[in-house]
């Protein structure tokens, strides 16, 4: 079994080298093939790319582009969101068991730096829906945010509202078998360095960062600094660009996370506008091959 996968492998492999357009090919999990040989997993991110696609849509173009997974961004056209009712639930996990794409999770745009108690107190809530919306559609965690660092209030002050929000929102989720995802995102807290405090306070351990591939992770003490300050606290989830992208260390990264054995998913985010974004898709899977084969050597 193992040497016809491996001939499926390179036979897609060859299809997409040579120009092949993916849309005349049958449609299959390509994700199947792959998911025995690699630890890590790339998925999409439905912020940008996927936007305007409803879940079937999903599902159809991520099997064709070999995407093995998918977090769902709220506020889009796939209208997975807190107002979803039991039976709607059930037929989006239904909808994703069936099919060779995993539900990773859910990209809420929670955040808790907000100098109102009052919407902080809202934003917690939210995600606690956000954790059961997540188990009830089949995902395995709920992505949110800090947004920024307020001119007008104490730095130090809202790191430690940010983590302990995140404590109280992560010991909900354990309940559920979500984790929660806190994206290294925002003015001032997309630094890695004040992201490490922001994960000193939320000190529970179903509180996982999501690496997000800013220009702040090249800045300060250069882009291994960074990468070594939160390695040990990453989740299940990591955002990325266009892995060709001449502007990141892509290479440092996968070798970062290839030799810290990195088991999770990486999850393009990705912000061109290309005219065929399933062909796009396919790239950014052979590239993410590619580099895998090359690590594993």
């Amino acid at each position: 079994m193992k040497k016809y996968n491996m001939r499926r492998r390179d036979f897609i492999k060859g299809t997409l080298s040579s120009g092949i357009v993916l849309a005349s090919l049958p449609l299959y999990s390509y994700s199947d093939i792959l998911s025995s040989d690699n630890q890590m997993k790339l998925g999409l991110v439905t912020y940008l790319w996927a936007k305007e696609w409803t879940n079937s849509e999903i599902i159809t173009n991520c099997e064709k582009a070999g995407i093995q997974g998918v977090e769902l961004r709220s506020t889009h056209a796939h209208g997975v969101e807190i107002t979803l009712n039991k039976k709607e639930r059930k037929e989006i996990k239904k909808m994703y068991k069936n099919s060779g794409v995993e539900l990773v999770g859910l990209g809420s745009a929670e955040e808790y730096d907000q100098k109102d108690p009052a919407l902080v107190r809202q934003a917690i809530e939210n995600t606690k829906a956000f954790i059961k919306l997540s188990h009830d559609v089949g995902g395995s965690g709920v992505k949110v945010r800090p947004n920024h660092l307020h001119e007008d209030v104490p730095h130090e002050q809202t790191i430690e509202q940010i983590g302990k929000a995140l404590n109280e929102v992560a010991a909900y989720g354990a309940d559920y078998g979500q984790e929660i995802r806190v994206e290294v995102h925002g003015r001032g807290t997309q630094n890695p360095e004040i992201m490490k405090k922001i994960m000193d306070v939320a000190d529970n351990p179903n509180v996982g960062a999501c690496w997000n591939c800013n220009p702040e992770d090249l800045q300060g003490k250069g882009f291994d600094y960074n990468f070594n300050l939160l390695k040990n606290r990453f989740g299940n989830t990591v955002h990325i660009r266009e892995l060709n992208s001449a502007d990141y260390p892509y290479n440092s990264l996968m070798d970062g996370l290839i030799n810290m054995n990195y088991e999770g998913w990486l999850l393009l985010e990705c912000r061109s506008h290309p005219a065929e974004t399933i062909k796009a898709m396919a790239e950014q899977r052979q590239i993410f091959d590619d580099w895998i084969q090359k690590g594993s050597k």
